[in-house]
C-alpha cells in the first residue's frame, strides 16, 4: 500500500508563486512515475506534469515555462513549482503515483485571485 500526502497550497495573487510537495510511503515501487493532476470546479481532472524514476519530464501546454516538476528519490517526494500563477489555475490539484497500479493523494487546494 501507498500513501501520498500533499501540502503547500493555499490562496496567492495573480503572478505570485507556490509550491507543492508530495511524500510518497509505503511500499513503493522503485520503478514508477510521479505527477500533479488538477481539477478545476465543473471540469475534468487534467494531468498538469509528471516525472518519472530516472528524471524524465513532461508538463501540459497550459503550463510549461512557468512550472517545474522535480523529485527527490531519497525522500520519496515529488515538488511542484509554480510560478507566474494565474487565476485560470485555480483548483485542487492532486499528486499522483503510478507504477502498474495508481495511488492519489488527498489533494490541496490552490486558489489564485486576479
Amino acid at each position: 500500500q501507498v500513501q501520498l500526502v500533499e501540502s503547500g497550497g493555499g490562496l496567492v495573487q495573480a503572478g505570485g508563486s507556490l509550491r507543492l510537495s508530495c511524500a510518497a510511503s509505503g511500499s513503493i515501487p522503485r520503478i514508477n512515475a510521479m505527477g500533479w493532476y488538477r481539477q478545476a470546479p465543473g471540469k475534468q481532472r487534467e494531468l498538469v506534469a509528471a516525472i518519472t524514476s530516472d528524471g524524465s519530464s513532461d508538463y501540459a501546454d497550459s503550463v510549461k515555462g512557468r512550472f517545474t516538476i522535480s523529485r527527490d528519490n531519497a525522500k520519496n517526494t515529488v515538488y511542484l513549482e509554480m510560478n507566474s500563477l494565474k487565476p485560470e489555475d485555480t483548483a485542487v490539484y492532486y499528486c499522483n503515483l503510478l507504477a502498474g497500479l495508481m495511488w492519489w493523494g488527498q489533494g490541496t487546494q490552490v486558489t489564485v485571485s486576479s
